[in-house]
């Protein structure tokens, strides 16, 4: 690899590296905010508590057929034919000519929704029952439980993967190139083929894909870390308890 290739790549071409990351980032952050919202709402009515007989319990599980019906189709199918299936099906069926961003945007949601309803699912799953019984117990409806409750301890609990969806989607918006978006590998392709080295050009984009994937990372640990609050937080109802006599004596005199 020549180094003096890469410099020359890089300054010849970064207009089109910057678009073509501006782009990716622009579809996976859009379509991972989209299916985080998509997954939250299937997760949410997937663990609705169904009745023992009549038509609401009919029409719930009628609604959950459905939804796993479609968790299953896009976790079980690639990305790329997704992209095939979603582009130029709806052309060619509906005569929709669909514009190549809102169509990657839209590919990305619902992608990210089939994989971010399980994991919205199990973290509703792993909350512990008494908080629903509580709940209950003082009055409160499903939504109005998942609302106050539940949902605030399962939107933490998930970040993490939440985090890597994204990550995950940064890379996966390559496979969007099938149908001509001008993402980051779009562009990368674009400038190999105009000076056919390679190498060089996909190494920059290498380089570029880590640089949006580190960084994303650590900002969603530093995110993490704020939600944890301090290390030695004390709650004041306990703050007593810990005092030591010497303590207790000094706050006993600056109050007399």
């Amino acid at each position: 690899m020549s180094f003096d290739w890469v410099v020359k790549i890089i300054s010849t071409n970064w207009p089109m590296f910057l678009r073509g990351a501006g782009v990716t980032l622009l579809i996976s952050m859009v379509g991972t905010i989209l299916g985080s919202i998509i997954g939250l709402l299937v997760g949410v009515i997937r663990t609705i508590p169904k009745p023992e007989r009549g038509a609401k319990r009919v029409i719930l599980k009628a609604i959950n057929v459905i939804l796993s019906v479609y968790i299953e189709v896009f976790r079980g199918t690639p990305m790329i034919v997704q992209a095939m299936v979603i582009y130029y099906g709806s052309a060619l069926a509906f005569g929709v000519n669909m514009n190549r961003l809102y169509a990657a945007i839209f590919i990305v949601s619902i992608n990210t929704g089939a994989y971010m309803a399980e994991i919205v699912r199990g973290g509703i799953v792993s909350i512990d029952k008494g908080q629903f019984e509580a709940a209950q117990a003082i009055g409160m409806n499903h939504i109005q439980t998942m609302t106050n409750v539940v949902l605030p301890q399962v939107i933490r609990n998930i970040l993490p993967a939440t985090g890597n969806e994204f990550v995950i989607n940064i890379k996966d918006t390559s496979v969007l190139n099938v149908i001509s978006v001008t993402e980051l590998y779009f562009q990368t392709k674009s400038i190999s083929g105009n000076n056919f080295r390679y190498f060089e050009t996909f190494f920059v984009a290498c380089v570029i894909y880590f640089v949006m994937t580190f960084t994303i990372t650590r900002i969603l640990r530093y995110i993490e870390r704020k939600l944890d609050g301090p290390d030695n937080y004390i709650m004041y109802a306990n703050q007593m308890q810990v005092e030591t006599p010497e303590d207790m004596l000094r706050r006993t005199k600056s109050i007399g």
